[in-house]
């Protein structure tokens, strides 16, 4: 499997490479870029010189386009297509229709990788735009199981690629999964987060709850305004673990990262092209941890399936650079959707 890592100045490109990177992703300095970051990314003379010293390395190099074009703005993200063409990059991450179609027709030789903001997550999405812009790979949405991720391998339409550590939003890809998990059902299939045969509103002395499938997940005053109820704009108070004195305060999630390093074995065999690291906006620093923790599992993976076995030493490592020291395999490993 190919290790994909980030890269969000030439430092990071550099230490991607020199920790065992396969392929590196990049970014302009402009809107076509979901990472735009003040002092990230690169501009055209900048991308240039990342792309010859990761070609001169035998690597590979990705342009990442994963931003819709802006009504009447397109010919910026035509001219970031055409830039990643004229530097012979080895691919283009991107999720819009017309930019697709855009570089299918201009530049048929150049590569297109369906950005996980398209969020294709069955057989007839990749097969619809394998056919339409003979997309060669797909990223697929971090909400799909492994299981599922297996299921859509089995059909061989595009090549794979998948998260394998980094960030975790509590939402990704227009799903909400706070509102799945409450309620059981998926806002993908019901329509909406928070569907409403499970909202329920009841009178508390001088207050008014907000219940969603029978969880609390406001209250106010029976004179307050409200809105919808959603589970991400709850009020949930939680008492400090460390500080007993502390006032409560108001929480949502405890931070943490994503990291499928107990996966791999599954993964390979649904056929997984490509783990990608996320972090554009992360430090070169953090770029070499990771990469150099990634670059042993997969070879261990490589070098026998059987005997694969997660390292204490790679958690130790990538715990100390994970969101609140914690991670999780997310979704991949879960039996609700």
């Amino acid at each position: 499997m190919e290790l994909l890592c980030p890269a969000g100045n030439l430092a990071a490109v550099k230490s991607a490479l020199i920790a065992g990177a396969d392929a590196i992703y990049l970014g302009l300095r402009n809107e076509t870029n979901a990472r735009s970051f003040a002092g990230l990314n690169f501009t055209p003379d900048r991308l240039e010189q990342a792309v010859k010293l990761i070609h001169r390395r035998g690597k590979q190099a990705y342009l990442t386009l994963n931003t819709f074009a802006q009504p009447g703005q397109e010919a910026r993200w035509y001219q970031a297509i055409d830039l990643a063409a004229d530097l012979r990059m080895d691919a283009v991450i991107v999720a819009d229709l017309a930019l697709l179609a855009y570089a299918r027709a201009n530049h048929p030789a150049l590569p297109l990788h369906l950005s996980v903001q398209a969020s294709a997550s069955n057989a007839a999405a990749l097969r619809f735009y394998r056919q339409q812009f003979n997309i060669r790979r797909a990223v697929l949405p971090r909400v799909l199981s492994t299981r599922q991720i297996q299921a859509l391998g089995r059909e061989k339409i595009v090549d794979l690629e998948v998260f394998a550590f980094g960030s975790l939003c509590i939402m990704a890809e227009g799903r909400c999964r706070l509102s799945s998990w409450v309620t059981g059902q998926s806002p993908n299939t019901g329509g909406s987060c928070s569907p409403a045969k499970f909202v329920r509103w009841q009178e508390n002395g001088a207050n008014r709850d907000t219940l969603l499938n029978h969880m609390l997940i406001d209250r106010s005053g029976l004179q307050d305004a409200m809105g919808y109820p959603v589970v991400c704009k709850g009020r949930y108070l939680a008492a400090s673990q460390t500080k007993p004195d502390a006032k409560p305060a108001y929480l949502l999630q405890a931070p943490t990262s994503l990291c499928t390093l107990t996966l791999l074995p599954q993964l390979q065999q649904a056929g997984v092209v490509s783990l990608k690291i996320e972090g554009r906006q992360r430090s070169p620093a953090y770029v070499d941890q990771v990469t150099r923790v990634w670059r042993q599992a997969i070879d261990s993976l490589t070098y026998s399936t059987s005997s694969y076995r997660v390292e204490t030493q790679w958690q130790k490592q990538l715990a100390k650079i994970s969101e609140g020291q914690i991670t999780t395999p997310g979704a991949y490993s879960r039996d609700w959707q």
